[in-house]
This record gives structure tokens, sequence and C-alpha cells, in this order.
């Protein structure tokens, strides 16, 4: 909890590290490919479900991860209510360990305007129960409100694919985050040297999440069709030592 304090306080740091196998991945796949030279990170662009997505490896973008983040966000216009979140067990119970600390520390100014919605979430939101898969269930924890769309998104293909990741390329401690917010959806894996398996695991978890999420947001009310959200992707809430870069050309 300790070390969670010091990150969350003073913020973390990333390490100069190879992007070639990032690169490399991206491009076999087709997707496009551009260098970030001053962070000495990677964005790759493609479609899923005839929608533009957005992969990002570079410094992290919330104070729990540390070295590189692997961040992936789409925009799938879904209802702006609807706010689920997917975490690994061992990340949110350091986040709710690490929000206790901070309440008794009488650090209320830093609370409330530094702390983000994944941890604001996990005190706020019931949890939901992860059905099936004994290593679902003992690898992530699950919140959302409302809980009957979400409950939707939990299909058995995103289950499997959390299984998946539980099994094969997700480490028991390497802190990994799915989740909507402001009709988007994102996922944000700490990964200091991404490989083709894990890239391929994650990416497939994502689809996966996706096409669930608009069956889901579908189902709830009626529609097929939501507008898009005008606001700003991967807007985050981090402590005053963050500065976001807000151009399209760099990891944010």
């Amino acid at each position: 909890m300790l070390q969670t304090l010091k990150r969350w306080i003073g913020g973390a740091k990333a390490a100069g590290t190879d992007a070639r196998a990032l690169q490399a991945w991206a491009r076999e796949r087709g997707h496009h490919v551009k260098r970030v030279p001053a962070d000495d990170g990677v964005v790759v662009e493609g479609v899923m479900h005839g929608t533009s997505w957005r992969l990002e490896w570079g410094s992290p973008q919330r104070a729990y991860l540390l070295e590189r983040e692997l961040r992936l966000r789409m925009d799938l216009g879904l209802p702006q209510h609807v706010q689920m979140m997917v975490i690994s067990r061992a990340l949110a119970e350091e986040l709710e360990q690490a929000a206790y600390a901070l309440f008794t520390q009488d650090m209320q100014t830093r609370i409330d305007s530094g702390m983000p919605e994944e941890m604001r979430w996990l005190a706020m939101f019931p949890k939901l129960t992860l059905a099936g898969m004994k290593t679902v269930r003992s690898r992530f924890t699950a919140v959302a409100s409302p809980a009957a769309p979400a409950a939707a998104w939990l299909a058995p293909e995103v289950i499997a694919q959390l299984d998946a990741a539980g099994r094969t390329w997700l480490a028991d401690d390497e802190p990994m985050v799915l989740m909507t917010l402001r009709g988007r959806l994102y996922l944000r894996i700490e990964s200091l040297q991404p490989d083709g398996a894990m890239l391929d695991g994650a990416l497939a978890l994502y689809e996966a999440a996706a096409r669930s999420a608009l069956a889901a947001s579908e189902g709830a009310v009626g529609q097929t069709q939501w507008p898009t959200t005008q606001s700003t992707a991967w807007q985050s809430h981090l402590p005053s030592s963050f500065s976001p870069d807000s151009t399209d050309e760099h990891p944010r």
C-alpha cells in the first residue's frame, strides 16, 4: 500500500524500451503505425466493427501504472450514463486500500481533485458477480452502474476472453482495466514490453468487449444506434503532477 501511495502522490516514471516488436506486430496485421519520438512511444490505428480504434503505448496516464502503459480506446457511441468496469483483482484491492488510506489521512483535497474514475467506481458502484470460470472469478473484479447493462456486457464471449487472459498473457500481478466511459470503451494494461501473444490477446478481449457492449446497450434501451459523444477521448482525472499531451500525435 505504501508503494501505491508513493506512486499516487508522486507519479510514475517511464523507462525507455524497444518499440520494434509492437511496430512489427501492427504492420503484419495491416494497421497504421506512428512513432512518438519525444516519448519513445507508438500509436497504432485500425478499424473494428466499422469504427476506428486507437492503441497507444507510452508513458502511463494513470498513477497506478508504472513504467509503460498499453491502452486501447474506441468511441462506440454508448449511452454516457452506462459506466462498467472489469479490473484485475489485485489492482482493485490495491486501489481500495490506497483510497482508504487517503481518506483516513485527511487528504480530501487530493481525493476530490485527483482520484480517477477507477478508484471512485470501486467505492461507489456495486460489485457484479462474475459467472462461469473460476479463473475469472479469482483474477478479476467487476463494478457497474446501472447493473443491468453490465450483466449483459459480461457475456460468455467476454468471460472466455478474460479467462484466456488470466491463463496466458496477463500475469497474476499485472494491472488491467477494461471500462466504458463517456460513450467509449477503454483498455489499460501495464506493459513494459508487449509481445505478439499479449497484443493479440488484448485486442481479442477488446473486440469481444466492444461487440458485447454494443449489444448490451442496444438491448437495454431498445434502440440500434446511439449518437456519438463529443467529449474528449482519453480524458483522465490525474494528480496535478501529470500533464497529458492534448495532441493526437502523442499517446494520451
